[in-house]
């Protein structure tokens, strides 16, 4: 335990009682890495570990706290390295374990931390697990997995889907029996309920706590565990043709089930006795089921991830009602969180458009809770159009969809004007996008009115400024397009007002005094401007003011 606390006392975050209140994970600002398409070190088109290593510098320059990285272990990628083939090794193409080493320490001489991608819930079919369990009937590690006996006639054991498409039963001819996988065939699930499977697991984690990882973001949590009597799914009543069929119905059933909050109860324990590690949970469920991965008395995941900025309409009312809902729902102690994308998601520039992409910067980095920011968000990155017959994602090739694919949000950072915009000297493995000239953190850092800037200006402010970080949330004024909320600590107020809107508005009638001064703007050139009595907004505008 001494070394693990050793490499963290230069950590660089808040200073003074204010901050030292609160964990890392609560103050700070966490940045999504794809390290596929991050930096590529080595010419193969593919990012990696050294490359990571390299651009940390740009990191810190940025103002991140801790950076999450998305699987790197030895993988037949058949889904990117979430069919995993052992939780306890890195994948040749992005490195080796020394490479990971020299990363972690550089993160953490940085006083950043570094958060890793936990895949629990599957295996790669090429796993020695599940090489095993399929092997026979008898073997010891059989009920490490689903398996079950066909239904009538020989069909799948219930109507149980796949998220990539299809029934989620593969038949095993060698030994009569369908396996279940929530997702590829080649990614078998594992039978959480398994004590063994459990203890497996809880391995893998320390293995990686050992090393010093700073906690792990657990991939699809609320998929763990499945119904112990493998009920059918019932019909989704509000499907729509030009949905997933996955979504035909409902994963009543197959996910989100009671036992769950036993299993992440168990993480959150091994991981409390390695001091000031976080548990990030993916979890895609509504609010009031949500919270309830916070665990009994908080022994949950510390952060369930809170998609509702990536899912929800674009709208100001919703969003502001949402946000008071998230407020309330919240258990004691828990500490909400925000995020604007994912490598599952359409980039927010292609969802809002860029300058309303900005307005979506400032909501996320002035709610109170912790950020995420998914890599190139910071530069206004887009989804790039990729064509059917060029898609790699087994998601959009599996529905024979471009539209369900998502390649268009994993394509490579943009870091300069050069060839593949400075992310490799070979032929990457997914096009660059087409503005990556203009595009790039090169030009956009000198530019103090680039969306990089905007982003570097507040996330400066929220770690200068302990009200925009760990300060309470109030809800102050919504309209058809705006919404204003007060961030505060002790004396120090801000007024945080949005327009998600094309069109000009003015808040005024609020239930506070808005006298105060512009201290970051989407814009640059409305910094530092004086407002009394009321607050003018261009369309496509907000503001953080400092209030008398």
């Amino acid at each position: 335990m001494q070394r693990r606390e050793a490499q963290r006392s230069d950590d660089h975050v808040f200073r003074g009682s204010v901050m030292d209140s609160h964990l890392w994970w609560q103050h700070g600002v966490v940045y999504q890495i794809y390290p596929r398409s991050f930096q590529d070190s080595n010419g193969d088109g593919i990012g990696d570990l050294v490359g990571i290593a390299s651009r940390l510098d740009y990191l810190e320059w940025l103002g991140i706290d801790a950076i999450w990285i998305s699987p790197i272990y030895p993988s037949p990628m058949a889904d990117f390295g979430y069919d995993v083939s052992d939780h306890t090794g890195i994948h040749p193409i992005f490195g080796t374990m020394d490479d990971f080493d020299r990363l972690l320490a550089e993160v953490h001489r940085r006083g950043m931390r570094l958060i890793l991608d936990l895949v629990p819930n599957h295996t790669s079919d090429r796993h020695p697990w599940f090489e095993e369990s399929r092997a026979s009937r008898d073997n010891p590690k059989r009920d490490w997995y689903l398996w079950r006996d066909p239904g009538p006639e020989g069909r799948p054991p219930n109507n149980w889907l796949s998220v990539f498409g299809g029934s989620a039963w593969e038949w095993d001819e060698r030994t009569g029996q369908y396996y279940y996988h929530a997702f590829l065939k080649e990614q078998p699930d594992l039978n959480w309920r398994n004590p063994a499977v459990q203890d497996a697991m809880l391995d893998v984690m320390r293995f990686w706590l050992d090393k010093g990882v700073d906690g792990f973001r657990v991939d699809v949590m609320w998929h763990l565990i499945k119904d112990a009597q493998f009920r059918d799914n019932p019909p989704n009543p509000h499907y729509q043709p030009d949905d997933r069929p996955y979504e035909r119905l409902l994963p009543v059933y197959s996910t989100d089930q009671p036992e769950v909050h036993d299993i992440v109860a168990r993480m959150r324990a091994l991981l409390d006795t390695y001091g000031d590690r976080v548990m990030i949970g993916e979890i895609y469920l509504p609010i009031d089921k949500l919270v309830l991965y916070y665990g009994d008395e908080g022994r949950g995941a510390h952060l369930p991830f809170n998609f509702q900025l990536v899912v929800l309409p674009w709208n100001a009312g919703e969003i502001f009602a949402a946000v008071s809902t998230y407020e309330a729902s919240l258990p004691p102690g828990g500490w909400p969180n925000w995020v604007l994308g994912n490598h599952d998601q359409p980039r927010i520039a292609s969802r809002v458009g860029e300058e309303q992409a900005r307005v979506a910067a400032m909501l996320l980095l002035t709610l109170r809770g912790t950020p995420t920011i998914y890599y190139g968000d910071e530069l206004g990155m887009k989804d790039v159009p990729i064509p059917l017959d060029r898609v790699r994602d087994p998601q959009g090739i599996n529905y024979e969809n471009a539209a369900f694919s998502r390649d268009p949000q994993r394509t490579p950072m943009q870091w300069d004007a050069g060839p593949n915009a400075g992310f490799t000297t070979g032929e990457p493995w997914l096009p660059v996008a087409w503005d990556w000239r203009r595009r790039n953190v090169e030009r956009l850092r000198d530019d103090p009115d680039s969306m990089l800037s905007l982003y570097r200006r507040l996330i400066e402010l929220r770690r200068r400024e302990p009200a925009l970080s760990v300060g309470d949330y109030a809800p102050v004024a919504v309209s058809a397009n705006v919404m204003a909320f007060l961030r505060s600590h002790g004396e120090r107020r801000f007024l945080v007002a949005l327009n998600l809107g094309h069109r000009p508005a003015i808040l005024e009638s609020t239930p506070i005094p808005v006298d105060g001064t512009i201290v970051v703007g989407t814009h640059v050139d409305r910094e530092g401007m004086r407002i009394a009595e009321r607050l003018e907004l261009d369309g496509d505008e907000g503001l953080v003011v400092e209030l008398d």
